[in-house]
């Protein structure tokens, strides 16, 4: 890499456009990770401490959740600076030193551009909303009300309600498609364009290896602003709004997934290419998800993954589902990478999502080292920790506090990382969180289960050190899957090597047929013992069968 393209005394990682293929990517939630100014509130300087446990757990990448200044009405979302750091994280220079420390640990760092709208207190916005002409006045998506005075469209917010705000200076109403306070920015407008070009530039030049696209279906809007049509009942899913939210009951043929949002990727591969960064795009829709992720990954000349929904649903990962997602997959995209993950900061933790013992963690844990894709591990996932039960006095989720209480909302899985089982605040905080540790995570404490070999943190920790060590697993292209009753079973083929993966996700027995040829145990103690020559096996209650032989 050419040292012009970096600021002074950044030093990156040896060059690897391929680097992000078979990445594990732990995720980080800046809020909620580590507090060193003792004011609550995670902070930059906090991550640069923690960011050794993230290497020894095996990751290849950090994703950190939104840092910039905001007026944090959706905790970082809504941006009003994309190019500084909000104080409450921190300074530039402590970013700086949360680039060096994990380049220095051998971790690539990637951040979270919401690029599809910015905050109302954002300058752009407030300079936008001043008239109708000014400079930026069309940098938002702006739209007369219809002849009785109501929204142009019959478009919904993802956070309820419509998705126009009215504003009485315009006279227009301005979309968003989250909060009030999210104003959806007009990619349709080539300056707008050029200035979040500019942001990618921006963060480039500071040494980030990558990006995580906020919602990347949502950046480009009809330019004709139709009407969504109606959704019939029988074909709506909780898989991106809980079923409470009406946004389910639309089609988002108009508000969302546009063509245009093509050539926007284009360019910002383009910008990336010349640093080997890599980009992950959050792909929220409820039809159509695979099928867009192979719109935007395919070519080598957008974005390299895209971060499906499928396995973030409240629907177990059942082996049925796990073998009609992939075969949607094929059909969808064959030639796509994925990003899978189980947790992230939006979701129920799975663990509780899908009422998980800790031998289930554990088996979903190994099956996902195995799946064909990156890896998004979702902080404190690797403590097996449960969601948060906290009370409707302690939420801080506008989204939560809407819906409450058919919907908790995200705050479940977002309360503080315990390090130490005995420390205050489980050593996150020496003042009172942001949002309450629970009790029951101060046992999962990261030292609590340092020493355990039969630890869920340690068993992640030998599932990474096993996909690092097969690349098969990291790049191989993957069998179809086959599933019967609670078995799944696929193989790996890549890097001169097979990898032969069965699955028991129930809590029953699964008679298995074991493949012909020379295959020889793997998995040091993550499957069950086979023994040379042997053609049937019994997998019990959570238990995996890995097997390696020469492709």
């Amino acid at each position: 890499m050419s040292d012009v393209l970096l600021r002074p005394g950044v030093t990156a990682l040896p060059r690897d456009p391929d680097w992000w293929r078979g990445a594990v990517i732990y995720q980080i939630y800046p809020r909620s990770f580590q507090d060193t100014d003792a004011n609550g509130i995670g902070d930059l300087a906090g991550i640069a401490e923690r960011l050794p446990h993230v290497a020894r757990l095996g990751a290849d990448a950090v994703w950190i959740c939104p840092f910039f200044h905001s007026p944090m009405k959706d905790f970082g979302y809504d941006v009003s600076n994309y190019c500084d750091v909000d104080p409450m994280f921190g300074t530039l220079a402590d970013f700086d030193r949360v680039v060096a420390v994990a380049h220095g640990l051998g971790l690539r760092v990637m951040i979270d551009l919401v690029l599809s709208h910015t905050s109302d207190q954002h300058p752009w916005f407030q300079e936008s909303r001043r008239s109708r002409d000014n400079p930026k006045a069309d940098w938002y998506v702006w739209a007369d009300p219809k002849p009785d005075g109501t929204p142009p469209n019959n478009w919904l917010s993802v956070f309820g309600g419509s998705a126009w705000a009215w504003h009485p200076g315009r006279e227009q109403y301005y979309l968003h498609n989250f909060l009030a306070s999210q104003p959806d920015l007009n990619l349709h407008c080539p300056e707008v364009q050029e200035a979040l070009l500019d942001v990618v530039r921006f963060w480039l030049q500071r040494g980030v290896d990558g990006f995580r696209l906020d919602t990347i279906n949502f950046y480009f809007a009809d330019k004709y602003l139709r009407d969504n049509p109606s959704l019939p009942k029988e074909l709506r899913n909780d898989s991106i709004a809980p079923s409470v939210n009406p946004y389910n009951h639309q089609l988002h043929l108009f508000s969302k997934n546009q063509p245009e949002n093509l050539d926007f990727l284009r360019r910002l591969r383009a910008e990336m290419e010349p640093y080997g960064a890599a980009a992950v795009g959050e792909v929220g829709d409820a039809q159509r998800g695979l099928e867009i992720m192979a719109e935007y990954t395919s070519g080598g000349d957008k974005v390299q993954m895209c971060y499906p929904f499928e396995l973030l649903q409240p629907a177990r990962a059942t082996a049925r589902l796990l073998c009609s997602t992939f075969e949607r997959l094929g059909r969808a995209a064959p030639d796509a990478w994925p990003c899978w993950s189980y947790s992230n900061h939006d979701t129920v933790r799975h663990p509780t999502r899908w009422r998980l013992s800790p031998a289930a963690v554990k088996a979903y844990a190994t099956l996902l080292m195995c799946l064909r894709g990156s890896v998004c591990l979702y902080q404190g996932e690797e403590l097996g920790l449960p969601e948060a039960d906290l009370a409707y006095e302690d939420l801080q989720d506008p989204y939560g506090i809407a819906f409450w209480p058919e919907f908790k909302g995200r705050d479940g899985a977002r309360t503080p990382m315990v390090w130490e089982a005995g420390s205050l605040n489980g050593g996150f905080s020496v003042a009172r969180p942001w949002l309450p540790v629970p009790q029951a995570h101060l046992p999962l404490a990261v030292d609590a289960q340092e020493n355990d070999e039969e630890s869920v943190l340690n068993h992640y920790r030998k599932a990474i050190a096993w996909r690092r060590r097969h690349p098969a697993l990291r790049i191989g292209v993957q069998s179809p899957m086959i599933s019967a009753g609670d078995l799944v079973e696929f193989v790996r083929i890549g890097g001169g090597e097979q990898v032969f993966v069965a699955a028991n996700l129930g809590e029953g027995r699964a008679p298995l047929v074991l493949p012909d040829g020379d295959w020889q145990e793997t998995g040091e103690g993550l499957g069950i013992p086979v023994a040379p020559g042997m053609r049937e096996a019994t997998l019990g209650p959570w238990e995996l069968c890995l097997m390696v032989r020469p492709a």
